[in-house]
């Protein structure tokens, strides 16, 4: 065979060109998986759920003290929240990795989809929970911090594996845990608990249950498929919309005792009253009239009402001030 330079530079280069192609798939495919990882244990936290937590958060953290809090309080207190929150909801699915590929809304998850272990699950959970209290207490106070801690801890314990699969009250009970971020908020900006952050947290708790009531109307085949006993698998469609109304009434009266009591103003009281109207009337319409379109339309006002809630309550601060004792 006759030696040609020209055939075999040509050759070199090919071979070259090859691996130099093979070396940035390969490369493409790592860094691939490392966003699919990342994305994954993003995923665990429910960050869009966290979104509404922290809103709940950073408004009582300005009406707790005459002056505003400073920028590196909210920021920490913020952080805190957030892995206090992540740290509950991937302990959640840890404990539900047996029934979460049964529904839809929950079967893409990391581990019913198979992309990570239930140890990777739990001990991410841990460390979220570890790391949020240890950062509050640090940067913020102890009692933030204890607060933040009960709240994640009565999720998992109370409400995931005591409530979930044993009663209809799962939800009215559980709906505890997430009504604590305002007072982490409050305690945060001003190291104590006083009446008004506490009417906050009942607004929460009352606002829990037709929230996710009507999810449950959506969703209750899949809850049953799961063992769930939401209120409307166990008791029925009926009394379950008996029910949202009921606990929509309760939210309304609740909403108002912060004017009653002196604590917010007449801003307060005007947005308060037109978004609980809103919330009953679409409840009662519920109530009378209980299509599907009725009740993913509570669902979805309901997380837009919260959020617009606690803003009124921070928009009535810049206007009122507390009457003195």
């Amino acid at each position: 065979m006759t030696y040609s330079p020209v055939k075999t530079i040509n050759m070199l280069k090919s071979t070259s060109v090859e691996s130099e192609v093979g070396a940035e798939a390969e490369l493409k495919h790592e860094q691939a998986i490392v966003r699919l990882a990342i994305s994954d244990y993003v995923m665990l936290t429910k960050p869009r759920i966290i979104l509404l937590l922290l809103i709940i958060t950073f408004v009582p953290m300005f009406l707790a003290a005459p002056a505003a809090p400073g920028g590196w309080l909210i920021f920490w207190t913020m952080v805190g929240g957030f892995l206090a929150a992540g740290g509950a909801n991937a302990l959640n699915q840890y404990a539900d990795r047996d029934i979460d590929h049964v529904m839809v809304r929950t079967r893409r998850r990391p581990l019913p989809g198979g992309r990570m272990s239930p140890a990777q699950v739990l001990i991410f959970g841990i460390v979220l929970a570890g790391l949020s209290f240890a950062l509050l207490w640090w940067q913020v106070n102890l009692l933030a911090a204890s607060i933040a801690l009960f709240g994640l801890l009565f999720y998992v314990f109370v409400y995931t594996l005591l409530l979930k699969r044993s009663s209809t009250q799962n939800i009215v009970v559980g709906g505890l845990a997430g009504a604590v971020p305002p007072l982490v908020g409050w305690a945060a900006a001003a190291n104590e608990i006083s009446l008004l952050p506490i009417i906050m947290l009942l607004i929460v708790f009352y606002w829990t249950p037709p929230h996710f009531w009507a999810l449950a109307l959506m969703r209750q085949k899949e809850y049953r498929a799961a063992g769930v006993p939401m209120l409307p698998v166990v008791v029925g469609e009926r009394e379950t919309h008996r029910q949202i109304v009921v606990y929509s009434v309760l939210l309304l009266l609740i909403s108002v005792l912060p004017t009653w009591l002196r604590h917010l103003g007449p801003v307060y009281l005007a947005l308060a009253l037109l978004l609980n109207g809103v919330f009953l009337w679409q409840a009662v319409d519920i109530w009378r009239k209980p299509t599907n379109t009725n009740i993913w339309r509570l669902y979805k006002f309901s997380l837009l009402f919260l959020a617009l809630l606690f803003l009124a309550m921070g928009v009535d601060h810049l206007f009122y001030t507390v009457p003195a004792d």
